[in-house]
């Protein structure tokens, strides 16, 4: 087995780039709003297939022009699209997103077409090395998913972002747990054993059970750090993949992370010979 399946939220991206955040009852002016491919489940797809990954991606959008421009990103980048659902009465999920002058955002989703996914839109888990999940999509369906790619033998990458409560039993049936600094506050003891804890700009600390391993990251100037944690999870779930320890899988994760704040968009984009030098890719 080697393939990875996203099981995830496919949305479209209203970004506007501003010089800071306003405050509450603030207007502030902005630059020209851009429209693009977004959604935790289709970034880590899109990531995946484009480190190298054999990717499907499970996932639903609306009969509408956000709709087919997200799938078709998607598909652009290699990505088995043949699951990802057409729901004629419901839109596309939507991320309304800005973007400051230090490169930090801040987001707020419309799900969309992606509350309508369920169980009964999973495939077999044949072939399936890593199955990664987020929390952009009703919390039945992850903990379905989860379920059955652990009958099936296939290792359980899961984000808790966006955070919120944890479904009774998904820890359970997690392998492999990827969060950052704030929500791994928030979750507190859990009993997954292998965890990657991001850090942003100060790396990642892995802890492979019990083993613990600090990885640093690489110093970059950041554009945009939209989608680079989808990006990190990608690349872990695509070297997990191909066999590669968890320390191993989180370095070279941090590096496609890196990587991917200093583009704009949420979406990595393909990688030439230049960047893989540069970032050791």
């Amino acid at each position: 087995m080697n393939g990875v399946l996203v099981v995830g939220s496919l949305n479209a991206d209203l970004v506007v780039r501003t010089e800071r955040f306003p405050s509450a009852g603030e207007t502030v002016a902005g630059a020209d709003l851009v429209v693009g491919p977004g959604g935790k489940g289709a970034n880590q797809a899109v990531a995946a297939a484009r480190l190298g990954g054999e990717v499907t991606m499970v996932g639903a959008v609306g009969a509408d022009a956000h709709g087919a421009l997200v799938r078709d990103a998607v598909a652009a980048a290699g990505v088995d699209v043949a699951r990802v659902a057409t729901r004629p009465d419901t839109a596309t999920g939507t991320a309304v997103i800005t973007v400051d002058a230090g490169a930090d955002n801040t987001i707020v989703v419309s799900p969309g077409a992606n509350r309508t996914l369920s169980a009964a839109d999973l495939p077999p888990f044949d072939g399936v090395a890593v199955l990664t999940l987020s929390l952009e999509i009703p919390q039945a369906t992850v903990l379905a998913a989860a379920r059955a790619a652990r009958a099936a033998g296939t290792t359980v990458l899961l984000n808790l972002s966006p955070f919120g409560p944890v479904p009774d039993g998904l820890l359970e049936v997690t392998d492999v747990l990827v969060v950052n600094e704030h929500e791994a506050a928030l979750l507190g003891e859990h009993p997954v054993a292998r965890t990657v804890v991001t850090h942003g700009a100060q790396g990642c600390v892995v802890d492979d059970a019990g083993v613990r391993t600090v990885v640093d990251a690489l110093a970059v100037e950041p554009v945009d750090t939209t989608g680079s944690g989808d990006a990190f999870l990608a690349a872990v779930a695509v070297r997990l993949a191909a066999g590669d320890p968890l320390a191993d899988a989180a370095r070279h994760a941090v590096r496609v992370g890196a990587f991917a704040v200093t583009v704009v968009g949420a979406q990595l984009p393909a990688i030439g010979a230049r960047e893989r030098s540069s970032f050791g890719l």
